[in-house]
Parts: structure tokens; sequence; C-alpha cells
């Protein structure tokens, strides 16, 4: 049983549902406090020198700092949060969901005391929680500029590379907060990327063998364990291996997220 499994049996109970929505709510809030009261949103944003000084309430109330962007786009940022924190909720579950977002929160807390002089940023935290959706929903595409469709999986990768250049050429206040944000996406993922990895090889070992052995016969590469679907008859399709079953299972990008997780002993009667 992993570590996040025994959390979630003993702490459970006290996850917080919806949570994108109350982080959206409360930004929306701060946004309007700051355009109609003239709030000063630095008051809420976290600096470290300022929570030495006693201003504590900024460790959490940084979290519903709204993007700092032109108003035309806050609106969409809020909705594509929302949108990918939802979807992470509903796949991962409540607990786990909150166990992300807790965990981004206290790598960003943690390496923001390093230059306790520079504000911090939530925006890193938004970015793992794009990377996490990008990572499971590949092949979700969006319309950039309403006009323009664009599968995730290329813009996630523009993020990389644009972290990638921040680890080289950025302040060490911005470098911090890349490894925060990366951190909290290894810490869910490398388990799958390592296993994807290892899959992944055993699979075209396999099917050079089955090529070696079956040259002159067509045979499918992928099948979908659900629906039948296969890379012969649906040649589009960007077929995936579920890690959490039995023998790596092939699924169609339709029931991928979408299926009964076949246990070892459910494999070993087939």
């Amino acid at each position: 049983m992993s570590p996040l499994t025994k959390l979630e049996r003993l702490l459970g109970r006290l996850a917080l549902p919806n949570l994108s929505l109350y982080l959206v709510a409360g930004q929306v809030l701060c946004w309007g406090l700051a355009l109609m009261a003239g709030f000063n949103l630095e008051r809420i944003a976290l600096l470290p020198a300022a929570v030495l000084a006693g201003e504590f309430w900024r460790l959490a109330t940084f979290l519903l700092l709204p993007p700092s962007i032109h108003p035309v786009f806050i609106a969409f940022a809020w909705y594509l949060f929302y949108l990918m924190g939802t979807a992470l909720e509903h796949y991962w579950g409540v607990f786990r969901y909150n166990a992300f977002i807790g965990l981004g929160w206290l790598l960003t807390v943690a390496v923001a005391f390093l230059t306790p002089g520079v504000y911090a940023s939530n925006l890193f935290l938004a970015g793992s929680v794009f990377l996490a959706f990008a990572y499971l929903n590949p092949d979700f595409t969006m319309m950039i500029f309403f006009i323009l469709p664009v599968k995730i999986k290329w813009l996630a990768l523009l993020q990389w590379l644009g972290y990638g250049f921040v680890l080289v050429v950025g302040p060490w206040s911005a470098r911090l907060m890349v490894l925060a944000a990366t951190g909290n996406f290894l810490v869910f993922f490398a388990g799958d990327i390592v296993q994807g990895v290892r899959s992944g090889r055993r699979r075209m070992a396999h099917q050079a063998t089955v090529f070696a052995a079956r040259r002159d016969e067509r045979e499918p590469r992928h099948r979908c364990r659900v629906c039948g679907k296969t890379d012969l008859s649906h040649p589009q399709t960007d077929f995936r291996y579920c890690s959490k079953c039995a023998d790596n299972q092939c699924y169609c990008p339709e029931h991928i997220f979408n299926h009964e997780h076949v246990l070892v002993d459910e494999e070993a009667k087939r």
C-alpha cells in the first residue's frame, strides 16, 4: 500500500470537494475588490519577509491572488484552471487532488523562504495543474484564439521548454518556483513515467519478435481491450496503455480513462 493511500484512509474525510471552484471564487472576489474598492492585492501576496514580521495570513491568501493578465483573458484563465482542476479531482478523487494542490502549496512556500525579500507567485502552482492535466489528457484539443485547434500535449511541451529556459537564465526566485512546480508534478507522475518507459521497452521488444515471426501477416499493433478498435481499423487513433492494469492493457482514447482496471488475478484467469 502506497503512503498516499495510507494517508487517504487516515485523512480522506478531511478533503475538500470542489477545491478548484473555491480557489477560483476566491480569486474572483479579490480581483473584484481590487477593481471596485481599491483593495491592495500585495497585502495577500506571499512575501516571506512580511510573514516573518507577523503577517502569517500571506501563507494561505497568496493562493487567492488573481493572475496578473489582461482582463480580457483572466476569465479564460479561471475557466481553464477550473476545468483542468475539476478533471484531475474526478480522475484522482477528492483527497488526492487536495494532496496535489497541498504539496504544490507546501513546496512553493518552502522555496519562497530561500529568497525572503521577493514576492512568490501562485502561477507556477497553477502551471503544475496544467502539466498534470496535459499528461493525463495529451490529445485534449484547445482552440487558440478560438480558431486554431492545438493538442494540449504540444502546449505542455512549450511550457516545459519555458521552464527549462527559466532554469537556465531566470533569477533564482523564478528558478525555485519552477523547481517547486516540477517537483509537485514528479512526485505524482515519476512512477508512471518510469513504468511507461519500461513498458514501452517491453512493447518494442515484443513487437520486434512478433514482426520477425509474422512478417507477411498484417497484425494490429494495438487493440483496445474495451471496444476492440485497432490501429489497422482506426489508423488515426492514438492508443495508450494503462499502467494501473495488469500487463499494461491497451485502450483507445475513449476508454483510457473510462474502464475498470484489470487486476492481476483477473488477467491470470484469461
